[in-house]
Protein backbone atom coordinates (compact mmCIF):
# COMPACT_ATOMS: atom_id res chain seq x y z
CA UNK A 1 0.00 0.00 0.00
CA UNK A 2 1.12 3.52 -0.73
CA UNK A 3 1.45 6.12 2.00
CA UNK A 4 0.18 8.87 -0.37
CA UNK A 5 -3.39 7.52 -0.30
CA UNK A 6 -4.51 9.76 2.57
CA UNK A 7 -3.02 12.87 0.96
CA UNK A 8 -4.71 12.13 -2.34
CA UNK A 9 -8.12 11.72 -0.71
CA UNK A 10 -7.61 14.98 1.21
CA UNK A 11 -6.63 16.75 -2.01
CA UNK A 12 -9.70 15.40 -3.82
CA UNK A 13 -11.98 16.45 -0.94
CA UNK A 14 -10.44 19.94 -0.94
CA UNK A 15 -12.05 20.81 -4.33
CA UNK A 16 -15.72 20.38 -3.37
CA UNK A 17 -15.07 21.84 0.10
CA UNK A 18 -13.47 24.98 -1.33
CA UNK A 19 -16.24 25.33 -3.93
CA UNK A 20 -18.85 25.11 -1.18
CA UNK A 21 -16.98 27.68 0.92
CA UNK A 22 -16.69 30.06 -2.06
CA UNK A 23 -20.38 29.72 -2.88
CA UNK A 24 -21.40 30.36 0.73
CA UNK A 25 -19.07 33.37 1.00
CA UNK A 26 -20.42 34.95 -2.20
CA UNK A 27 -23.99 34.21 -1.19
CA UNK A 28 -23.52 35.88 2.19
CA UNK A 29 -21.68 38.83 0.63
CA UNK A 30 -24.29 39.63 -2.00
CA UNK A 31 -27.44 38.68 -0.11
CA UNK A 32 -26.59 40.26 3.27
CA UNK A 33 -29.52 38.44 4.78
CA UNK A 34 -28.29 39.08 8.30
CA UNK A 35 -27.70 42.80 7.67
CA UNK A 36 -30.65 43.68 5.45
CA UNK A 37 -33.47 45.93 6.50
CA UNK A 38 -36.70 44.06 7.22
CA UNK A 39 -39.18 46.64 5.94
CA UNK A 40 -42.29 44.80 7.06
CA UNK A 41 -41.12 44.47 10.65
CA UNK A 42 -39.03 47.59 11.21
CA UNK A 43 -41.01 50.31 9.42
CA UNK A 44 -44.10 52.01 10.80
CA UNK A 45 -46.48 53.20 8.12
CA UNK A 46 -48.98 55.82 9.21
CA UNK A 47 -52.11 55.96 7.12
CA UNK A 48 -54.76 58.62 6.91
CA UNK A 49 -58.37 58.48 5.84
CA UNK A 50 -58.95 58.83 2.12
CA UNK A 51 -60.43 62.21 1.25
CA UNK A 52 -61.80 63.57 -1.99
CA UNK A 53 -64.96 63.93 -3.98
CA UNK A 54 -66.56 62.43 -7.05
CA UNK A 55 -68.03 65.52 -8.67
CA UNK A 56 -69.01 64.92 -12.30
CA UNK A 57 -67.61 67.52 -14.71
CA UNK A 58 -68.64 66.46 -18.20
CA UNK A 59 -70.27 63.39 -19.64
CA UNK A 60 -70.08 61.98 -23.15
CA UNK A 61 -72.42 59.06 -23.71
CA UNK A 62 -72.52 56.80 -26.72
CA UNK A 63 -70.99 58.19 -29.89
CA UNK A 64 -72.34 61.71 -29.73
CA UNK A 65 -68.88 63.23 -30.16
CA UNK A 66 -66.91 61.21 -32.69
CA UNK A 67 -63.83 63.46 -32.65
CA UNK A 68 -61.84 65.23 -29.99
CA UNK A 69 -62.20 68.99 -30.17
CA UNK A 70 -59.02 70.61 -31.51
CA UNK A 71 -57.42 67.44 -32.91
CA UNK A 72 -54.97 67.75 -35.80
CA UNK A 73 -55.44 64.39 -37.49
CA UNK A 74 -56.31 65.84 -40.89
CA UNK A 75 -53.62 68.57 -40.93
CA UNK A 76 -50.43 66.51 -41.05
CA UNK A 77 -48.19 69.53 -41.76
CA UNK A 78 -49.21 70.98 -38.41
CA UNK A 79 -48.59 67.63 -36.71
CA UNK A 80 -45.24 66.67 -38.28
CA UNK A 81 -42.47 69.25 -38.46
CA UNK A 82 -39.50 68.85 -40.82
CA UNK A 83 -36.10 68.69 -39.17
CA UNK A 84 -33.29 70.94 -40.39
CA UNK A 85 -30.71 69.02 -42.51
CA UNK A 86 -27.88 69.54 -39.99
CA UNK A 87 -29.88 68.28 -37.01
CA UNK A 88 -29.26 64.66 -36.11
CA UNK A 89 -31.57 62.27 -34.32
CA UNK A 90 -32.48 63.26 -30.79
Amino acid sequence: MSSDGGGLVALLALGPASATALYWTLFRYYRNTDKSHAFERETAVATKAVTGNDRRLHTVTGTEQKRIAGDNVQDHRKRVKKMPPDAGPA
